[in-house]
């Protein structure tokens, strides 16, 4: 399998204070990896790197073997961990999905019929057809979270960073996420990086795991081997016992 992305001695910093430390990675295409690691550990940073953002002091970013630049961006599909979207906005889900697309076809551009099917298609496999109308501001948290997934399907990305995308909602819309990103990745055959500080979180189709801890990567591998209590307990600072097959 070929690198999709490859980070050699990236050093990336927010004014005074150093966020990803001489950090090397290498993510081959197809790939389904989980980040992990506490609050600050600097896993929103490394998506932001991949991504072309952020302030790197040193060290390079290649995706596909390049440099980052706005056209390689549009093969990179983002998921946040919540939409900003103001409640009394009236912009609907399609509409939302629809700026997706946008990537791909210029912002003062409309959509052909080929990026309608497109569109449609996103908004059909995340299950939001319904609501496809509907004022994104009235969705639920779990809802607007398929339309933030919809709208990266949209751009037909090769690689999707997802930042915490579980985060903020309650138990059932978390398994219904997660085993939506576990959907897409097996339909779509996408290289996915997945962020969580959650363990119990990562997708069935994740096969490995990196731990982050104050901003640097502290160890790599399979997710069954990651289910290790010495680990987990020097990543967290903290006792961890009876780690259980469960969790993943």
């Amino acid at each position: 399998m070929n690198q999709i992305v490859e980070l050699k001695d990236v050093t990336v910093s927010y004014r005074e204070n150093v966020a990803l430390k001489n950090i090397s990675l290498n993510i081959e295409k197809g790939s389904f990896v989980a980040v992990i690691g506490p609050n600050g550990a600097g896993k929103t940073t490394l998506l932001t790197a991949i991504n072309g953002i952020g302030n790197i002091l040193s060290g390079s970013v290649k995706v596909f073997g390049l440099d980052i630049n706005s056209r390689i961006r549009r093969e990179i599909g983002y998921v946040p961990q919540s939409l900003s979207i103001d409640p009394r906005s009236p912009i609907s889900v399609r509409d939302v999905v629809m700026i997706g697309r946008s990537s791909k076809i210029g912002l003062f551009r409309y959509p052909n019929r080929k990026d309608i099917r497109i569109i449609e298609s996103a908004i059909e496999l995340v299950g939001i057809k319904e609501l496809s109308h509907r004022p994104v501001g009235h969705l639920s948290c779990g809802e607007q979270q398929k339309v933030a997934l919809a709208r990266a399907l949209a751009q037909q990305p090769d690689i999707m960073l997802l930042d915490e995308p579980t985060s903020n909602l309650d138990l059932r819309s978390q398994k219904e996420i997660i085993d939506l990103i576990d959907k897409i990745y097996q339909e779509k055959e996408l290289t996915i990086i997945f962020v969580t500080h959650i363990l119990s979180h990562i997708p069935a189709s994740c096969r490995e795991v990196i731990f982050m801890k104050r901003g640097c990567i502290i160890w790599s591998g399979g997710v069954d081997k990651a289910l290790n209590e010495k680990l987990l307990s020097d990543l967290y600072d903290c006792p961890i016992k009876e780690i259980k097959k469960e969790y993943v």
